[in-house]
């Protein structure tokens, strides 16, 4: 035969099922019989030329760890492998016989990945999709169990030939099924897109080398397709032997990488959301290195073991009785030997007498339910595994990892421990920026435990954090990477991300604050436009509230942390406020709405920016006035609305001309409670110096009947509850004075009732019932 026409029956595609110990054995046979010139592998093709980093001897699991960043804007992408990964086995052992190896799909940074975050997690939920029917056919819970059915149990004892046969018609059903329809169009445009490519990689090796088998390791959602793609291709003579095809570049204004990375079983694990892993990948492993008969029984030993560290008795005759009954579950199963769910139910029937409030997590997907019995908890753990993996000292790393030593050793920040820093002094500061940094970047390790809070006045100068060697410390610090070369610049454009990330003004807000507390003061024009922007078009009053609350603060008072005074922050300020006083004058609710402390929150937030900042900022104190003047007096507004917006006025030193009658004009019982939440959040102070506030209120609640006192109370408790205890206690003196009595405030407050409430229900019931005996004549 010609070398430009290859023979395509030298082509042998393997479809396999990823982190799959039934697939890898399948490949590693495959390889050893064929002896194949290529081993082509669906992974990213952007690895070819470093295909030797994978070779260095890495404790697995481990990923290729892809960023892609546009502007503000990035997205991460994984692509994992684990010991009994059929991608890893194709790569190591082609490598082991002299195969030319190469990844064959797309990089990660192509569109056809812009909505997954996993590259192998593609098609799973396709599968489950489409293999519905099937599980109920043969009466199995899900999909992990059909596989484990069909697949993983009985592989060792089956020939490969008809394990490749069995595979090759489940993966044909799944396709057949989406490509009749299910999926959506997106979906299968993708599909298509990367399978093209792949098919061009697997012509270019068939024309490499036509009298030498080729082997290609893929999805088997994608093997139908490519098989298809290569019946139909020509191969001209012109395309010279060494012609592969081209990897895409990133777009012009993309900035990609990518590196290896450490991976855990946690990551890998279905129960912990990875949409393509198999579950349980501790039970996988040892499925992969002992077998199904060796994983259950050492799987059995680690649940005890776990449940005794736990303090749950298990017994020996326990342990006994849960493999006894996992064998029999097995067998009337119809396995060979004991499968993942038929472990687990074991372990559930020995172990488990009472009756569970939830399902066993196994008979679906997904994450542990709240309510999950813990023996479950603890036998899902188990199977689960903590394994993470480690990789070679001489694996090339992102700058970042490197400048995060640099800069941990020169700001001499332990390994673990405890850490005080002295936030007066200035190199003390920088190591609080630091730390910071890794926070906002998720580097695991380094938390907070106490230190000032920007959004507030706080007299604390001292900050501690707990640093702790955590494990995953360097996959974390490569996929920061991502963000930028070094911590600074990475925590910046993080930051910016989030502002950016229309995702309310409680995450605008928060990253602003973090912004401050890494140092970074001069974030882009175009992270504050789009925070102006998310300021000025948002309408949720209690988070505007809760922002102007916070930013005014670092506005004020921040000079611990060098943000006193910012220009960034005080255009924030006067943009919250200007928007406020326009959505605070259109909140209707009337009577029947319940006092909102967060809207009053607003208010006040409002009257400080009004207080502290209308001069420097031009803040117009006037339109402010005038806005609470109008809102005070509409009777449409919530009664905690018109209460902060009377106290407005009287708290930046005007008094209203006749407070006392204001309160009396308040409202009934239903919402007295209400307006005076409003006026004590905003003028406390004011309130307790006017003798004649406290009067009018014992009056109005004196005058009330016991079913009033009723209604009344729950809001009057809220209300009183701006006051400090102190101020409570001067409060209770009052009250008694003007009752006649002597005793102190303290001595009114000390006795406790745990339910005034209650108090107040059996009240009115003995108002009633002392009404219906006078009406029927039975008390004199």
């Amino acid at each position: 035969m010609s070398r430009d026409m290859p023979r395509t029956e030298l082509l042998t595609i393997v479809g396999v099922r990823h982190h799959s110990p039934a697939c890898a054995g399948l490949v590693r046979e495959a390889i050893e019989r064929l002896r194949p010139a290529h081993v082509l592998i669906e992974g990213p093709a952007d690895m070819n030329p470093r295909i030797d980093e994978f070779l260095l001897g890495h404790e697995l699991p481990v990923a290729v760890f892809t960023s892609a960043r546009q502007g503000m804007a990035s997205r991460a992408s994984w692509s994992p492998f684990c010991d009994y990964s059929p991608e890893w086995i194709a790569l190591t052992e082609g490598a082991r016989i002299g195969a030319e190896v190469r990844f064959i799909d797309l990089p990660a940074w192509h569109p056809a990945f812009a909505e997954r975050a996993n590259r192998y997690a593609d098609a799973e939920r396709r599968y489950t999709q489409a293999v519905d029917g099937l599980c109920r056919t043969l009466g199995m819970d899900n999909s992990d169990t059909l596989w484990d059915h069909l697949v993983e149990i009985d592989a060792g004892e089956v020939p490969s030939a008809e394990l490749g046969a069995r595979l090759n018609a489940y993966f044909d059903l799944i396709r057949g099924a989406v490509d009749g329809g299910r999926g959506t169009e997106a979906e299968r445009s993708t599909d298509e897109v990367r399978e093209a490519y792949m098919a061009q990689w697997i012509a270019a090796a068939l024309r490499s080398s036509p009298e030498r088998p080729v082997l290609v390791v893929c999805g088997g959602f994608h093997r139908p397709a490519l098989l298809r793609r290569i019946s139909e291709l020509s191969f001209p003579a012109e395309l010279p032997d060494t012609s592969w095809p081209e990897v895409p570049e990133p777009e012009p204004d993309t900035v990609a990488v990518s590196y290896l990375v450490p991976y855990s079983f946690r990551r890998l694990d279905a129960f912990d959301g990875y949409q393509s892993g198999m579950p349980s990948p501790a039970y996988y492993q040892r499925l992969w290195e002992l077998g199904p008969r060796g994983a259950a029984r050492s799987l059995t030993e680690d649940v005890v073991e776990r449940l005794r560290k736990r303090n749950q008795r298990v017994s020996t005759a326990d342990l006994i009785a849960a493999r006894v009954t996992g064998e029999g579950l097995a067998a009337v199963r119809g396995h060979r030997h004991p499968g993942r769910a038929d472990l687990l139910d074991g372990l559930v029937s020995a172990l488990v007498g009472e009756a569970l409030e939830q399902p066993l997590p196994w008979t679906g997907r997904g994450g542990l339910a709240v309510g999950t019995h813990p023996a479950v908890v603890e036998m899902v753990a188990a199977l689960s595994g903590d394994r993470t993996g480690r990789l070679h000292p001489d694996t090339p790393l992102p700058p970042l990892v490197h400048d995060a030593e640099v800069e941990l050793e020169r700001h001499r920040i332990p390994d673990s421990g405890v850490l005080t820093l002295d936030l007066t002094v200035s190199p003390r500061r920088d190591a609080s920026r630091l730390l910071h940094r890794l926070r906002v970047l998720r580097i695991p390790g380094y938390e907070r435990a106490s230190g000032p809070d920007p959004a507030a006045e706080d007299s604390t100068f001292t900050e501690e954090w707990r640093i702790s060697a955590a494990p995953d410390r360097l996959s974390a610090l490569i996929e920061a990477g991502g963000h930028g070369p070094t911590v600074e610049l990475a925590a910046r454009g993080l930051i910016g991300e989030r502002v950016l990330s229309r995702q309310g003004l409680d995450t605008a807000a928060g990253a602003l604050f973090d912004a401050v507390l890494c140092g970074i003061d001069d974030l882009s024009s175009q992270v504050l436009s789009g925070l102006a922007d998310s300021i000025a078009s948002d309408s949720d009053v209690e988070a505007l509230g809760t922002v102007l609350t916070a930013v005014l603060g670092l506005w004020r008072h921040d000079r611990l942390l060098d943000a006193a005074q910012s220009a960034t922050l005080g255009a924030v300020v006067g943009g919250a406020v200007a928007r406020l006083l326009w959505l605070l004058e259109l909140v209707t609710g009337g009577a029947g709405t319940p006092a909102q402390p967060r809207r009053i929150a607003a208010v006040r937030a409002v009257r400080d920016a009004v207080r502290h900042a209308s001069g420097p900022l031009e803040l117009d104190a006037e339109r402010a006035g005038a806005v609470m003047t109008r809102i005070a007096g509409n009777d449409d507004a919530p009664a905690d609305l018109r209460g902060a917006a009377f106290g407005f006025g009287w708290s930046l030193g005007t008094p209203p001309p006749d407070a006392e009658r204001t309160i009396r004009a308040a409202g009934g019982p239903a919402v007295l409670g209400d307006w005076l939440a409003g006026l004590f959040a905003l003028a406390r102070e004011q309130c307790l110096e006017e003798a004649s506030v406290l009067m009018v209120i014992d009056e109005l609640v004196a005058s009330m009947t016991d079913h009033d006192v009723l209604v009344a109370l729950p809001a009057l408790r809220q209300a009183f509850g701006y006051f400090p205890p102190r101020e409570r206690e001067t409060i209770a003196g009052q009250v008694v004075q003007l009752h006649g009595g002597a005793d102190s405030g303290r001595a009114l407050l000390r006795g406790r009732i745990d339910d005034p409430v209650a108090l107040a229900r059996g009240r009115e019931l003995d108002s009633h019932v002392q009404a219906v005996l006078e009406r029927e004549g039975l008390v004199g």
